[in-house]
């Protein structure tokens, strides 16, 4: 420390900080946010912090310092943090004919209160749709207040609610629906629907989720104070705790399903936070097995949020996985998954 210059001492003092936060980030996943819901926001931000402990790592090491230990060692314990914000190469599609696809979609109620300048979204969206042409189809926030040509599905759960502003979810699914039905979720207009769909010979269960928003609005044009900012705190703290319970009622519902599961939706929440693990729990992240790149999900500029899953049994071979942030027609961008069920040993 002694043999520091006092730019390196103020770079050294930020760099323990960083890795104590960092830390505590690594901890947060296996701590309900009820416990400390206020440090739980450190999950949103975990791939910046570990962008910036490379950052350290390059600055100590290209002055061969030891600090660069602090930074290396921290990258090294939470290496398997990477692969679920950043995917360096996806898979070789090999299409076989018992594949079938699964697409999920918040769609901001198509646009209906015109957020969006743009014309023709609804339009848009379902000739977006019909361009990929999923074998199953999960809406959130969907709104039946929108025509919108989905006719290539013979088949759909629809579920509305609400008083003033009415939303809602669906599934669409070009196989047979056996049963259908939801989760409620307490003192919330969120919910999970859910469909088991009869895909030849087999059963599965499709899950269409939608967590607690944190109505945090990602306008970056908005002054933000010291008001704001707790204000801003305060509600994310509020709705991790409630997506606590959220997330505890739907991994309670899925311990009775027998058949193979798979969870389409907005969790509104990143995938180093704690409802992502309690929901997700030894299934499998179709974006961690083929996804590329950031996965970015939600259209927050500069930064590459992912909130937007489609999880699956271990059942289930994933072949494939694409994000579309470039299909601008809502807050959040299509994903899309090629699956294919293993057949029973």
């Amino acid at each position: 420390m002694k043999n520091l210059s006092w730019l390196n001492k103020i770079a050294f003092f930020f760099n323990i900080i960083l890795m104590i936060l960092t830390f505590v980030a690594y901890l947060l996943p296996f701590l309900a946010p009820k416990m400390f819901p206020f440090l739980s926001v450190l999950t949103l931000i975990l791939p910046l912090m570990l962008i910036l402990n490379v950052v350290f790592v390059f600055y100590w090491g290209i002055q061969l310092k030891k600090q660069v230990l602090l930074s290396a060692v921290v990258l090294l314990i939470g290496i398997t943090f990477f692969n679920k914000f950043y995917k360096f190469s996806g898979k070789d599609l090999i299409v076989e004919d018992n594949d079938f696809t699964v697409m999920s979609y918040n769609v901001r109620l198509f646009n209906v209160f015109e957020w969006m300048s743009k014309q023709n979204i609804p339009e848009d969206i379902a000739d977006f749709i019909a361009s990929q042409h999923p074998d199953i189809l999960c809406i959130q926030e969907y709104s039946t207040s929108v025509k919108i040509d989905l006719k290539a599905y013979k088949y759909k759960y629809i579920l509305m609610q609400g008083d003033n502003i009415r939303t809602g979810q669906a599934i669409f699914s070009k196989f047979p629906m056996i049963d259908k039905g939801e989760i409620d979720f307490p003192n919330s207009d969120n919910n999970v629907i859910f469909a088991d769909i009869k895909m030849r010979r087999d059963t599965i269960r499709v899950y269409s989720i939608h967590l607690q928003s944190t109505k945090i609005s990602p306008d970056i044009n908005e002054k933000i104070d010291e008001a704001k900012s707790k204000k801003i705190f305060r509600r994310m703290s509020e709705a991790f705790a409630e997506q606590q319970v959220q997330s505890e009622l739907i991994k309670e519902h899925k311990t009775d399903c027998q058949y193979p599961i798979i969870v389409c939706g907005d969790m509104n929440n990143s995938a180093f936070s704690y409802v992502y693990r309690n929901i997700k729990g030894n299934m499998k992240d179709a974006f961690e097995e083929a996804g590329e790149g950031f996965g970015k999900t939600y259209d927050f500029e500069f930064y590459p949020t992912r909130i937007d899953y489609i999880l699956v049994d271990k059942d289930f071979e994933v072949k494939n996985f694409k994000n579309f942030d470039n299909f601008v027609n809502s807050d959040h961008f299509p994903i899309t998954t090629r699956l294919m069920l293993k057949p029973e040993e």
